[in-house]
């Protein structure tokens, strides 16, 4: 094929965008030329944060939609943000594709989009435009969706996917076990959300048979059983800006701290490392036992405090927190996080269990103790925790708070021996085969440059 265009299309969060920005990189590396589609508020945080890398990315086209998301606000009111997904989006996606097939001879010749935004792939069927779904969490995520219909005939959940109990159920006998409380759609603490967002997956497994292609951000490695039962889901991760041997990290579109200064002052592997994402929040209790954890530890400390996350008890706490640790710890805005994983200093990641991170800290070898918040973490810490056995949980105690006796000492007892670290290095080797030449990852994402080019 002449002249290949993609047209990229993001759900629009952070979680969602850096894996799909990262293949956007690989693409256009190989000649494929793409365009990024975003939101606006999102556009404008990409387009300052590319500005200050190579020219990898500024050879990717960003161009944006506004569909009333102008404010982080926005960005988190769940009603406006469905309505926009749902409503204003598919109506200026189309727009667009129109509006660039009709200027200068131009074409879109495959759409590349979130798996969650599955009329998307409706669009680009009507238009006659080849089209490929990339999912941005684990493959396991998928195939619980497309269980939906079975767990309904046997009872598990009812049709609009309230668990008919609590239960722990096994999709196949190698799968991680799941809580039917902690499926993706059932712990979001709304009712309203959990309806629209089952309807989504409902409605996504329909969509996603449009599609030519459906992408992964994991290896056969890593899912073995998941890719089993769906063996239409291609693992071509983990998709991560070391893959590229550069020196360039892509990903992050928030202001980073620089703390890699502080990093290199550090020994190897005695540095905590502590984020959470873009989303999860701490009430003031749980801020401080944290807090006090990461001090009683007794061993160097980067966390991520995002501003927005600090109420304004918890602005007054970290004051005075901050100045009694200033030998201790490091408390930053966000960080580079790539580059922090990678970081010689790192011993341990303290996470939320997003995803990416999770790619993240496997594809550096960093072992975990998880804190998952929501959505498909609880999933991703069963399987690093129990599958992958590269890291501890925590435990809660009677009033639903990890103290900071229990961080203290899932610290100790994860750093204390290191037989985490040597699986979390067995495993980084696993995945990073999986991406080098002859590997499953690898095989995967040049049969599919080679479908874009044909």
């Amino acid at each position: 094929m002449a002249n290949p265009h993609v047209l990229v299309v993001p759900y629009p969060a952070q979680g969602h965008v850096i894996p799909l920005l990262e293949l956007s990189r690989c693409l256009v590396k190989h000649g494929v030329r793409v365009t990024f589609v975003n939101t606006e508020l999102i556009h404008m945080q990409m387009k300052e944060a590319l500005a200050m890398e190579d020219d990898t990315g500024s050879k990717i086209r960003q161009v944006f939609i506004t569909v009333g998301l102008e404010s982080l606000e926005h960005m988190k009111n769940s009603g406006k943000l469905t309505e926009a997904i749902l409503r204003v989006l598919p109506r200026k996606l189309d727009e667009l594709i129109e509006q660039i097939n009709g200027s200068n001879g131009e074409r879109i010749t495959c759409l590349l989009v979130d798996q969650t935004l599955g009329w998307a792939l409706e669009i680009a069927e009507k238009k006659a435009i080849r089209r490929a779904a990339f999912c941005p969490a684990a493959a396991a995520l998928l195939v619980l969706g497309l269980s939906i219909p079975k767990m309904i005939e046997d009872g598990i959940i009812d049709s609009d996917g309230t668990p008919m109990k609590k239960q722990v159920i096994k999709l196949s006998p190698d799968m991680p076990a799941m809580n039917t409380e902690e499926f993706v759609w059932a712990c979001l603490g709304n009712k309203a959300m959990q309806k629209n967002v089952f309807e989504l997956i409902v409605r996504n497994n329909k969509s996603s048979k449009l599609a030519e292609w459906l992408l992964c951000n994991s290896s056969y490695d890593l899912e073995t059983a998941a890719f089993t039962m769906a063996p239409q889901i291609l693992p071509i991760g983990p998709l991560l800006a070391s893959n590229r041997l550069e020196e360039d990290f892509a990903g992050n579109f928030m202001p980073q701290d620089s703390c890699l200064t502080w990093l290199d002052q550090q020994a190897t592997q005695s540095v905590i490392y502590v984020a959470f994402g873009s989303l999860a929040v701490f009430n003031p209790k749980q801020f401080k036992e944290l807090a006090l954890g990461l001090e009683l530890s007794n061993r160097p400390f980067l966390w991520v405090v995002r501003p927005d996350t600090i109420h304004t008890e918890n602005e007054a706490y970290l004051k005075e927190f901050s100045d009694r640790v200033a030998t201790q710890g490091q408390i930053v805005a966000w960080a580079p996080q790539q580059r922090v994983l990678s970081h010689l200093s790192i011993a341990c990641f303290v996470s939320h269990c997003g995803w990416n991170s999770t790619m993240e800290g496997l594809g550096y070898g960093v072992p975990f103790l998880c804190w998952p918040y929501f959505a498909d973490q609880f999933l991703n810490q069963t399987y690093i925790c129990e599958i992958w056995k590269a890291g501890l949980g925590f435990v809660k105690d009677e009033s639903g708070i990890i103290t900071s006796g229990e961080i203290e000492n899932k610290v100790e007892q994860l750093l204390g021996n290191g037989e985490m670290k040597a699986r979390a290095l067995d495993i980084k080797k696993l995945v990073m085969n999986g991406i080098k030449e002859g590997g499953g990852s690898n095989k995967n994402f040049k049969d599919f440059v080679e479908w874009i080019k044909g």
